[in-house]
C-alpha cells in the first residue's frame, strides 16, 4: 500500500502582535497597489506600521493620504476602477463619514479589503470599541467578516482577498474587529515567513473584468440607472451574497491547508448539548468561553456562539446550532434605538422562526458600549440569566430587552460646579480697538497690564507638557472683550479639556467632528442674532463667537469651512498649527512641511518624510475675500493682541475672520520643552512662517526679519527639532534645497502682495 504523501506547510513565525500590527502585516504580504487611508483612533496605526514597513522596502503599496476618510474612500474607489486591489482602514465616524461611498462600491461590484477597527460612534465623543460603526456597515451590500483575535485578523485579511474577487462574488470585504480589545492586545500569532506564500496563495487577479485602464476597450462605470433597472442590479448583488456565503466555506479549507488554521462560519464552543447558549461577536466571545468552561465544571449545560461572518449572515449555521437550547441570551455593542434590540437579535430570533418547533427564548442586553470593559463576571450574569428563563420556561419578571452595566443615576450624583464662569467686569480687555478714516487702530498695553485678564481656559487639563495650544489660546483671548462662545473641533485642545464629567472651560463650549465644525457654528451664530431680531434673547446681548481648530482640522473641515467663509458669518475661526494630527499619534497632515518625519512620513532607506510640501491654508481663506485674515505666533506677543482685537472687530461688524497660530509640540516634534519660543521664533525668522494680515483684501506684512536682518536659512529652524534634523544630513540635501525654495518662493510671493495691494 502507497503511504499517502504528507503536505508541508509553509514555514510561519511564531510572534507576539496586536491586531493593527497583523492587520498592517497582512496588507505587506499581500503587497495591495493602493492604499487610501486618513487617521483616525483606534484604525490609526495600521497606516503607521505600513509607512514604517514601506520606507524598509518591505511592500509596494501606494499610500496616499486623503483629506478626510470620505476623500480616501474616493481615493480607494477609484483605485479600483482600475482594476487594483485596494486597502483601506477607518474606525467610528470616520467610517461613517466614508458611507456614502460603500454602496457605490459594491453596488459596482468592484472588489477592495476595508478594515473597520470598530469603536463608538459620536457623539459623545468616545474614542474605545464598541459596535455602532458596524452596525452601520451591515446594510451597505459589503461582506463582513468578524475577527475576534489577532491571529483571525491576519488571516481574514487574506482570506478577503480570494472571497472579494471570487468570479462569482466580485464584491468588497469588510474586516471588522474590536478597538483596543483586538487591535491593541499583543496575543500570540503565527504567519508566513514568506510573503510569497500569501501571494502564491491568492493567486493573480481573475481576467476578464473590465477596468477603466484599457482605453481599446471603454467602459462607462456607475451609469445612471433608473427604476426599471435597478432592481436587477440589486438582485445580483443579493445573487453574490448568496454566492459568498457558498464559497467561503471553500476558501476557507483552501486556507487551512496551508496554514493550519480553520475557521467554520459560525464559531461553536461546547454547543453540542448545550440547553442555553450566549451570542457574541468579537473579542467579548472568548471571556464568556473561559465562564463557559466554569459552569460546565458545576454541571450546567452552556456553549457560546459567535459568527466569524455577518454578510452574508450565516442563517442555516445559526439556526443548526440553536436547535436544542432553551434560551439564548444575545449581547450587543450596539443599540438600534427603538428596535427592542440591536440587529443581531433580530438576525437570531429570524433564524429560529423558520426553524420547526422552536420553543428557544431570546433575550437581547445592550453591553460594552464606548469601550465599558467585558468581564468574566459579566458574562456569568448573561449565563444567568439564560438559565433562569430555560428552568422557568418563559421570560417571568426578566425583561425580553435591556442594558448591562448602566450607572445608576441617584439624586446624589455629584453636580457641582468645579470652575466658576467668568463675570462681566472680568471681562474687559485693556486692547482697544478704534475705527478712524475707515482704518482700525489698535492700542496694546504693556504685557504686565494684559496679564490681568483672566484665563477663559482653566489650568490643570490634560495637554502634554510643553504643548503649545493653550499659551496661544490664553494669548489670543486675553484681547477679546466680552462674552465668548466657542466651538472646538475634535483634537487635542477638544480631548484634553473636557473629559467627562469636568470641563476646564469658563464659557460655553460647544464640540463638533473635525468636517463640520465652522457651519456648526454658523448656525449658533445666526440663530443668535436672529432671537435677538425677535426679541427673544436681550438686544444688549454682545458675544463673540470662536472656532478653535487643529490637529488637521483644516484638512478634513476644509470644504465646510470655505462654504462659511463664502457665506461670510459673524465669527473667527483660529487654528493652532503643530503640523500634524497629534491627537491620534503625530500623523502627517497637509500642514505638515515637506521632508518633517511623523508617523505616516517616516524617514528611511525608500523615504525622506513628508513626500510633497504644506498647505498656505492662509492664502486659500484670503481668496474667499473674508474681512480679515491674520497669522501669528506666540513669541510674538504683542502682534498676537494687535490681530486678535482687530479679529474680534472684524467679527462683530464685518463678517468672518480667520487666524492661524504656529504652536509647538514637544512630545512629536521631538523638540526640548524650553525651546518653544526659539523654535517658533526661528520659523518666523526663517520665513516659513511669515506673520502678516489681509485686511479687506490688502496684505500687510508685519514683521519683516529680512529688513531687520534677522532672516536666517531654514536650517537654523530645522536642527531644533528632533523630526527634522535627519534633512541636516548631506543625503538629504536636495530635499532641504527644495524646501528653502518654497519658502523662498512663498516669501517673495508675500512681499509682492504687501508692496502691492492690488494683488
Amino acid at each position: 500500500m502507497a503511504v499517502a504523501e504528507r503536505k508541508v506547510v509553509p514555514a510561519q513565525k511564531v510572534d507576539f502582535k496586536t491586531g493593527n500590527e497583523m492587520a498592517a502585516l497582512a496588507a505587506a504580504h499581500i503587497n495591495f497597489h493602493l492604499m487610501g487611508y486618513y487617521p483616525i483612533t483606534p484604525s490609526t496605526e495600521i497606516a503607521e506600521f505600513l509607512d514604517e514597513m514601506k520606507v524598509e522596502g518591505q511592500h509596494d503599496i501606494v499610500m496616499i493620504p486623503g483629506d478626510g476618510e470620505h476623500g480616501a474612500a474616493g481615493i480607494c474607489y477609484g483605485a479600483t476602477t482600475g482594476g487594483a486591489r485596494v486597502f483601506n482602514a477607518t474606525s467610528a465616524n470616520g467610517y461613517l463619514y466614508a458611507i456614502e461611498q460603500m454602496p457605490v462600491q459594491s453596488g459596482t461590484r468592484l472588489p477592495m479589503v476595508l478594515d473597520l477597527v470598530t469603536r463608538s460612534v459620536s457623539g459623545p465623543l468616545d474614542i474605545r470599541g464598541d459596535h455602532s460603526d458596524l452596525y452601520y456597515a451591515l446594510n451597505t451590500g459589503w461582506i463582513i467578516l468578524m475577527a475576534r483575535d489577532p491571529q483571525a485578523v491576519y488571516d481574514f485579511n487574506i482570506v478577503a482577498v480570494r472571497l472579494g474577487e471570487h468570479p462569482d462574488v466580485r464584491l468588497p470585504v469588510v474586516v471588522a474587529y474590536d478597538g483596543f480589545f483586538t487591535s491593541h492586545q499583543k496575543r500570540r500569532v503565527h504567519y508566513f515567513e514568506d510573503p510569497q506564500v500569501v501571494r502564491d496563495w491568492i493567486g493573480p487577479q481573475p481576467e476578464g473584468f473590465p477596468h477603466a485602464l484599457d482605453p481599446r476597450h471603454p467602459v462607462t462605470i456607475g451609469p445612471y440607472m433608473n427604476d426599471p433597472d435597478l432592481i436587477n442590479n440589486k438582485y445580483q448583488l443579493h445573487l453574490a451574497m448568496k454566492s459568498a456565503l457558498r464559497v467561503l466555506p471553500e476558501i476557507f479549507a483552501d486556507y487551512a491547508a496551508v496554514s493550519g488554521r480553520h475557521y467554520p462560519l459560525v464559531d461553536l464552543y461546547r454547543m453540542e448539548d448545550a440547553e442555553v447558549a450566549v451570542f457574541l461577536l468579537g473579542s467579548a466571545a472568548d471571556t464568556a468561553k473561559d465562564v463557559c468552561d466554569r459552569l460546565r465544571e458545576e454541571g450546567h449545560k452552556v456553549g457560546v456562539i459567535s459568527p466569524n461572518v455577518l454578510r452574508p449572515f450565516p442563517v442555516d449555521e445559526v439556526r443548526q446550532a440553536l436547535a436544542r437550547v432553551k434560551a439564548v441570551v444575545v449581547g450587543e455593542r450596539a443599540d438600534v434605538y427603538g428596535a427592542d434590540g440591536g440587529p443581531m437579535t433580530h438576525e437570531v430570533k429570524s433564524a429560529l422562526l423558520d426553524l420547526p418547533g422552536n420553543r428557544a427564548l431570546v433575550l437581547s442586553r445592550i453591553y460594552g458600549l464606548g469601550g465599558k470593559d467585558f468581564y468574566p463576571d459579566d458574562a456569568r450574569e448573561f449565563f444567568r440569566l439564560g438559565l433562569e428563563v430555560a428552568r422557568q420556561g418563559d421570560f417571568g419578571s426578566i425583561p425580553r430587552f435591556d442594558y448591562h452595566g448602566v450607572t445608576e443615576v441617584t439624586p446624589n450624583s455629584p453636580t457641582a460646579i468645579v470652575v466658576e464662569p467668568l463675570k462681566p467686569e472680568q471681562l474687559q480687555s485693556p486692547v482697544r480697538v478704534e475705527e478712524k478714516d475707515g482704518e482700525l487702530k489698535v492700542t496694546v498695553p504693556p504685557p504686565r497690564k494684559m496679564m490681568e485678564m483672566p484665563k477663559r481656559i482653566a489650568p490643570g487639563h490634560g495637554a502634554c507638557p510643553g504643548c503649545g495650544i493653550f499659551p496661544a489660546l490664553d494669548q489670543f483671548f486675553r484681547a477679546l472683550s466680552g462674552d465668548v462662545v466657542v466651538l472646538f473641533q475634535t483634537g487635542c485642545a477638544m480631548v484634553v479639556t473636557t473629559g467627562y464629567p469636568y470641563s476646564a472651560h469658563r464659557v460655553t463650549y460647544v464640540h463638533n467632528l473635525f468636517q463640520n465644525g465652522a457651519p456648526t457654528l454658523s448656525g449658533l451664530v445666526e440663530v443668535f442674532h436672529e432671537k435677538q431680531r425677535r426679541g427673544e434673547l436681550p438686544a444688549g446681548d454682545d458675544i463673540t463667537f470662536v472656532m478653535v481648530t487643529g490637529d488637521g482640522g483644516m484638512d478634513i473641515g476644509m470644504g465646510s469651512a470655505l462654504g462659511t467663509a463664502i457665506r461670510n458669518h459673524k465669527m473667527i475661526i483660529l487654528e493652532y498649527d503643530n503640523q500634524g494630527y497629534m491627537n491620534t499619534g503625530a500623523q502627517l497632515s497637509y500642514a505638515t512641511p515637506l521632508g518633517h518625519k511623523t508617523a505616516t512620513s517616516n524617514v528611511g532607506p525608500q523615504a525622506f518624510g513628508k513626500a510633497f510640501h504644506h498647505k498656505d491654508t492662509p492664502q486659500i481663506m484670503a481668496a474667499t475675500n473674508i474681512p480679515y485674515v491674520f497669522t501669528a505666533v506666540e513669541a510674538h506677543p504683542q502682534d498676537v493682541w494687535r490681530k486678535a482685537a482687530k479679529a474680534q472687530w472684524y467679527a462683530k461688524h464685518e463678517g468672518l475672520v480667520y487666524g492661524k497660530m504656529l504652536i509647538t509640540c514637544p512630545l512629536n516634534w521631538q523638540s526640548e520643552e524650553r525651546l518653544g519660543t526659539k523654535i517658533l521664533a526661528a520659523a518666523v525668522d526663517s520665513c516659513f512662517f511669515p506673520l502678516y494680515e489681509v485686511e479687506r483684501g490688502k496684505t500687510r506684512i508685519t514683521y519683516d526679519p529680512e529688513a531687520r536682518g534677522k532672516k536666517v536659512p531654514v536650517e537654523e529652524w530645522l536642527k531644533l527639532m528632533g523630526k527634522t534634523k535627519h534633512l541636516l544630513r548631506p543625503e538629504y540635501k536636495e530635499v532641504t534645497a527644495a524646501l528653502q525654495a518654497e519658502v523662498d518662493r512663498r516669501w517673495r510671493r508675500l512681499k509682492a502682495k504687501h508692496e502691492h495691494p492690488e494683488l
